[in-house]
């Protein structure tokens, strides 16, 4: 009798019914289109300086485009009062809701921040909502904005949407210059 279980004999099957379902059932792939080649500027190293709560700290975000084009994703290190703090984030252009998204994950939280949003009208600030737990647990809204200076600089805010009346504060600023 052959060394091939049952579990192998599954896993050939399915991934054969993929590979043909891919090109026989399903539409062509999307692909990549004029709204990633903004997030694609975004892509290289870059030197930052945070300033959250009247103190400041320098860091590193490494950006790299993936899946093809149609994400980008961040890594993120610096220090937060003395605490080394690394952060990863992917983001991306939704097709269907013609929205663009994001995704953070980070070394204080163990709940990613979700977001979605869209840039101006002439692509240079990108403005995303969402929500994620705070510090208490319960849902915090916040309001990102990334301003594109250039093609070397930006700027990334964060604020803070309270629940009672809806007003915002500022949370934290990043500044990021391109590494040469």
């Amino acid at each position: 009798m052959s060394t091939i279980n049952f579990t192998t004999i599954r896993i050939l099957l399915a991934t054969a019914f993929c590979c043909l379902g891919v090109t026989s059932f399903a539409q062509e792939p999307q692909k990549p289109g004029p709204e990633h080649a903004h997030l694609v500027k975004m892509v290289g190293t870059w030197d930052t300086v945070m300033e959250m709560g009247g103190q400041k700290s320098k860091g590193t975000a490494i950006y790299k485009s993936v899946c093809g084009g149609m994400w980008i994703t961040s890594d993120f290190e610096s220090e937060l009062a003395g605490v080394p703090y690394q952060g990863h984030g992917m983001d991306g252009y939704d097709q269907m809701k013609k929205k663009y998204l994001g995704y953070w994950f980070d070394s204080m939280s163990s709940s990613p921040m979700t977001m979605e949003g869209n840039f101006d009208a002439d692509y240079k600030v990108l403005t995303m909502t969402g929500a994620s737990p705070g510090p208490d647990g319960k849902s915090q809204k916040f309001r990102t904005t990334t301003e594109m200076q250039g093609t070397d600089r930006m700027t990334f805010k964060m604020f803070m949407i309270a629940v009672a009346d809806g007003k915002e504060e500022l949370a934290f600023t990043i500044e990021y210059t391109r590494r040469k």
